[in-house]
């Protein structure tokens, strides 16, 4: 069954309501204020900051009394990473596999299994190449990919014993063929995948050719659209919500009918519609992606293609629209309208699966 929940991290007007309520609370009773149907906590520190069993299991309960379910993440997987979380390492005492392990059993402990992880960072305050992490000149990302395979294995006898599944994120730096061979090498077993559906386009991947390589092992999901523009540097990626950007959502979904899945929505905050850019045209960008196709490189340059022709015939926001601060409520209506787009769709398909549907944004559903 595929549900629709929603990013904590992205819900910002839950961060400024009632103080007197416990933070995880407020977060689900929001979500179901908004006929959503769970909330992915980008970390179970967020149920209890100090893994307190009891605050965690009150969360959990409070979210299934209103019929809302509720995800979770740990720590990042990649060691030249896990500095940058001073946070997690001081939970095991200066002992970042201990802090692991703790995180992992607490939200075993209440019945969360399904937890999110990544493999490394983007540095929002740089531009170019090396603000992602992939590009970093002090470790090569193929030593960077074995780091984290390393200690996944040191992972994997936790997660067995506990009987979750850690899923690593298609987050902005890491491929989806690279993430498939991480859990294909460790197991699937414990581990999965968190499909992102913006950040492959980051890697200049075919989103639908994506999702149906990592259908298999897909587990939890980060949603949103995107707007595409070409660029000096390559194409560059800004956040839109689901039915408004390039996307092919019919397709897109298809693949995932059947599984026990939330949709959950990552929208937009804090003036900024995570601007990040695929930059083809650069050699060292394209020798850094050994798994690059044509055919899938090509598809996102159409994409990019069509939407850069419905802005410019006013059917679609342009590049100074889009660069423009968020407005009061944008925040909200990205979550609204995601949500409303991906009911509609999920509907359509579980009644005739193979309708052509389009996004919305093209005028077809």
């Amino acid at each position: 069954m595929l549900r629709v929940g929603v990013d904590s991290t992205k819900l910002a007007d839950a961060k400024s309501a009632d103080v007197q309520v416990e933070p995880a609370r407020r977060f689900v009773e929001r979500s179901a204020q908004l006929g959503l149907d769970g909330v992915f906590f980008r970390s179970i520190l967020e149920l209890s900051p100090t893994l307190d069993r009891g605050e965690i299991r009150d969360a959990v309960q409070a979210a299934s009394d209103i019929g809302q379910r509720i995800e979770a993440g740990v720590g990042k997987v990649n060691p030249f990473a896990t500095p940058e979380a001073p946070a997690i390492r001081a939970l095991g005492g200066g002992d970042y596999l201990l802090a692991m392990r703790r995180m992992i059993e607490a939200a075993a402990s209440e019945g969360i299994r399904e937890l999110w992880t990544a493999t490394a960072n983007y540095q929002f305050r740089l531009s170019g190449l090396y603000a992602c992490d992939r590009f970093r000149t002090d470790v090569d990302w193929d030593e960077q990919l074995a780091a984290t395979e390393k200690f996944l294995r040191k992972l994997a006898p936790i997660l067995r014993d506990a009987g979750v599944h850690l899923n690593l994120e298609t987050h902005e730096e890491i491929t989806t063929f690279e993430v498939i061979r991480l859990v294909e090498e460790v197991g699937p077993d414990v581990l999965g995948i968190t499909f992102d559906s913006a950040n492959v386009l980051v890697r200049c991947e075919d989103p639908v050719a994506a999702v149906r390589r990592a259908a298999p092992y897909i587990r939890s999901s980060h949603i949103r659209d995107v707007a595409l523009f070409f660029r000096p540097e390559g194409i560059a990626r800004l956040l839109r919500p689901v039915g408004e950007g390039v996307i092919d959502w019919a397709l897109f979904l298809e693949p995932l009918i059947g599984h026990d899945l939330m949709l959950s929505i990552e929208g937009i905050v804090e003036s900024t519609r995570g601007e990040m850019m695929a930059q083809l045209f650069d050699e060292r960008w394209r020798g850094a992606h050994p798994d690059l196709t044509l055919p899938e490189a090509l598809e996102v340059v159409r994409l990019a293609s069509d939407y850069e022709a419905r802005a410019a015939s006013g059917d679609a926001p342009g590049w100074e629209q889009l660069h423009e601060p968020l407005g009061h409520d944008e925040s909200l209506q990205f979550i609204e309208r995601s949500a409303r787009y991906l009911r509609e769709i999920l509907a359509c398909l579980t009644q005739s699966p193979t309708a052509p549907l389009r996004n919305s944004a093209s005028g077809v559903l």
